[in-house]
Formats: C-alpha cells, sequence, structure tokens
C-alpha cells in the first residue's frame, strides 16, 4: 500500500536504482574511513576494542554459560526458520498454493508408493472409471490397454496416421493424472469445430504428435505424457501391432471392425483379430508376472477387455503369474454385444477366448466381482441389468465375491471408489485367508470403513 515502509523500501529496489544507492552507500563508507583515519583511529582496532567491551559487560550481567546458552539457541532457531523457509520456497514451485498442505502430499505419496502392484486389463471408459478409484489405494498401478479401437477421433488419426489408436490410452492417462491440474481438462478437451480438427481430442492429438517427435515409439510417448500431467503408475498398450478386431457372429457373419460389432445387432460366437498373431508388449506381460493383483475389465466385454486376450502372451501371462486374479463384470448388458447376458455368459465368453476349459475357471481367475444391488433402469432404455446366476458360475468353476458398486451419479455404472475399495478389501482378505472351495460367495468384510 502507499505511504507504507514496505511500499518506499520497493520502490527504493526498482531496476535502475539498486545500483546507484550501492555508490552511494559505498561513497559515505569511504567517507567515515577517511575521517576515523584522520583522526587516528584505525576501524579495525576500533570495532575490536568496542566488541571485546561489550563481551565483558555482557559477562558481568549474565554468566558466560547463560550468555552462551542463549546465543546457541537464538543461532539454533535462526537456522531452523531459514531451513524451514528454504524448503517451503523450493517445494513451492511444485505445489501451488491452492493445493493440499505439503505435509498432506508427502504422506499420501509414500502411503501410496507401498500399496500393491495391480495390473488392470481392458479399455474404454470402464478402465479408466476404476483407475479413478484405485489411485487411492496405491501407487502402483499397470493398465494394459486394447488397441482395436478404430472409431471416433481414434479411428482417423489410425487411418490418416497410421498410429495406434490414442484414444483409451489418454483415458487411463488422465484418469490416473491429477485432477486439480487444467492441463488434465486440456487433454479431455474436443474440438467442436474446425475443418479437420472436429470431434478430435486434444489429447488425441498429442499422443500423436509425441509418437511422430519418438519416430513412432507410443511407448515413449505414453511415457512422456503421464508425466506432463503427472500421473501415477504406468499405461501401456497390450500390442504394438495394428490390431483389426473380426467377431464371427452365431448366424454365420464375420463382422469386421470394433465400432462395427455393437452395431451388427447379433450375437457373438467368437472373436478374432487380425493380424492373428499380434505380439504382447514386453513390458506389459513382465507387469503381469510381477503383479501382485490383476484386475480384467470392467467394460465391454468383446471389444473392450477380450481383445487383450487375442493379443498372445497376454492371456498365458495372466494364467502363469502368482498374482490374485479377479473379473470385474458389467453391471448392465450393452445393446448389440451382450444383450440378455448373464454372469455365467460374459466369465464363459471369457473364459473361451483365454484357452481356459469351462469347468477349470480357477485356472485363469480367481473370482469374478458382482454387483449386489438393484440398478434403477428408465422403462424407454432397452438394456437391462446382467442377470446373478450362481449355479452355473459354480459348474464354470469360479468363486463369486458380491458387493453394493452402483453409482449414485451415473445410473448402471461402477462407481469408482466403491468399486476399488471392494478389490482392495478382496484382495487383502485373499492375502491373510486360505483359498475357499471354488462356488463359495465371499461374504462382506467386518471392517467395511478401514479403507478410504
Amino acid at each position: 500500500m502507499k505511504g507504507t515502509w514496505d511500499y518506499r523500501i520497493r520502490r527504493l529496489m526498482l531496476p535502475g536504482l539498486k545500483r546507484w544507492i550501492l555508490i552511494v552507500l559505498c561513497g559515505i563508507a569511504g567517507i567515515v574511513l577517511g575521517v576515523l583515519l584522520l583522526l587516528g583511529y584505525h576501524p579495525i582496532t576500533v570495532t575490536g576494542a568496542f566488541i571485546r567491551d561489550v563481551m565483558e559487560d555482557a559477562v558481568h550481567v549474565l554468566p558466560h554459560r547463560i550468555s552462551g546458552i542463549i546465543i546457541i539457541s537464538v543461532g539454533g532457531l535462526v537456522v531452523c526458520m531459514a531451513i524451514a523457509r528454504l524448503t517451503m520456497s523450493v517445494l513451492g514451485a511444485y505445489l501451488p498454493t491452492d493445493r493440499e498442505s505439503i505435509p498432506d502430499v508427502l504422506y499420501r505419496r509414500r502411503h501410496l508408493d507401498h500399496g500393491p502392484r495391480v495390473v488392470v486389463v481392458g479399455g474404454g471408459t470402464g478402465l479408466s472409471n476404476l483407475l479413478r478409484g484405485l489411485k487411492n489405494f496405491t501407487n502402483n498401478i499397470t493398465a494394459v490397454v486394447t488397441v482395436g479401437d478404430d472409431g471416433g477421433s481414434s479411428g482417423r488419426l489410425r487411418q490418416e496416421l497410421g498410429v495406434l489408436p490414442p484414444g483409451d490410452i489418454r483415458n487411463c492417462i488422465t484418469a490416473l493424472a491429477d485432477e486439480d491440474k487444467l492441463v488434465t481438462e486440456l487433454f479431455r478437451y474436443r474440438f467442436e469445430s474446425g475443418q479437420g480438427l472436429e470431434g478430435h481430442s486434444f489429447g488425441n492429438l498429442f499422443l500423436t504428435a509425441l509418437c511422430s517427435l519418438t519416430k513412432g515409439d507410443m511407448v515413449e510417448a505414453v511415457r512422456v505424457a503421464s508425466r506432463v500431467l503427472n500421473s501415477c503408475g504406468q499405461v501401456l498398450p497390450a500390442s504394438l501391432n495394428s490390431v483389426t478386431l473380426i467377431a464371427e457372429m452365431v448366424d454365420g457373419r464375420m463382422v469386421r471392425g470394433e465400432s462395427q460389432i455393437p452395431a451388427a445387432d447379433g450375437r457373438v460366437k467368437k472373436m478374432h483379430c487380425e493380424p492373428a498373431v499380434a505380439r504382447a508388449l514386453p513390458e506389459a506381460l513382465a507387469a503381469i508376472m510381477q503383479a501382485e493383483l490383476v484386475v480384467l475389465g470392467p467394460g465391454s466385454l468383446y471389444t473392450s477387455v477380450v481383445p487383450n486376450l487375442l493379443v498372445q502372451g497376454i492371456a498365458d501371462a495372466i494364467r502363469q503369474t502368482s498374482a490374485r486374479r479377479i473379473y470385474v463384470c458389467n453391471v448392465m448388458t450393452q445393446i448389440g454385444e451382450t444383450t440378455n447376458y448373464s454372469v455365467a455368459d460374459h466369465v464363459e465368453a471369457l473364459l473361451m477366448h483365454a484357452g481356459c476349459p469351462l469347468g477349470a475357471g480357477y485356472k485363469f481367475i480367481d473370482a469374478v466381482l458382482v454387483n449386489d444391488e438393484e440398478p434403477q433402469v428408465k422403462p424407454d432404455v432397452s438394456v437391462s441389468p446382467v442377470r446373478f446366476d450362481p449355479e452355473r458360475l459354480r459348474e464354470l468353476g469360479v468363486r463369486v465375491v458380491r458387493r453394493p458398486l452402483l453409482s449414485r451419479e451415473f445410473t448402471g455404472h461402477h462407481d469408482a471408489i466403491r468399486l476399488a475399495r471392494a478389490l482392495m478389501f478382496w484382495f487383502f482378505r485373499q492375502k491373510r485367508s486360505k483359498r475357499k472351495p471354488v462356488g463359495e460367495v465371499s461374504k462382506r468384510p467386518r471392517f467395511a470403513g478401514f479403507l478410504p
């Protein structure tokens, strides 16, 4: 404020004035030094004698031990204050003032860094929704994402530039990112007009540009984008091959293209991919083998979850890993893809495409997580809740875990936090207990408020 001492001092420190103020002070110091020498007083001798007299007088007032303790205490306090301000200045550059406190951030990061190693296999909005919940429990997350998308912005970029479809990858990166950052919203921004830009997501264009700069290395492009968004964990494409999905329908039709399968209005008999031998990304296989928990789904059964199992090596890695494995079944059926499907129908399709005998589902997954609430469905909606059929699930050889998982905001969808909490509860209970007989339904945990 004008008129205050702080304002006046800041005006004196304006660029262009500081050097002249320094020159004036140096001139005054020279004049004082010259006067002292003219009068026969050497500045160093006079200063030393003054300090000595002050110290001797101080000893008469306070004993030297007390004086020493006081001086040491004051010096230590000054050092601590300086270190604290220095630390706050350095960390403040990385943590803006509108964010949570630095101690809270450090505690949360340290706690989450020791969380379990979780690998999530899938794609679409179901996968990104789950990731938003899981990042509240662990930072050790790997998302293995399908690369069969050929619709919308991703399909256009794939067709015109020959890159892997970036849409699902971008959704996972932003799901794992810091939600408070404006740049996260920027990655989600979709152009609503503009020739050639309309319908494109900025995040898709950004990933495509990074892929070009890294000479086609989509994995490195994803790593760079994750650093920009300060995302926890990592996102990996299931394969670096450009995969085209082909659905063999019950009526004999062959439907080509991920975006065309739901529109075919039929029942899928079996899924194929082209090329027939699409090799899995080595980093994805390594993550599955080193994981403590592997989660399949949620997401579109035939266009998000199953396509990952068609990639050579993914299903074998899930079968061989020592991690706990669980499949998250969708809450609702999907028009043109899983119409009238039950939970057992979902699991059967999963086991068939993984090459697992239908009566030995425990060899591929340990359990299936099923919603235990009745969703509110509007009369004019053609989808229906996925029907729970425990007898068939027992015949397939998988255990069942039932939990209330519905979102209060989006009808027929999983709630991210409730879903992640249910998975973490199941995982920690499995670590502490022996395996239950196949087909037994898991009961709800007693201490349901333990995890955040």
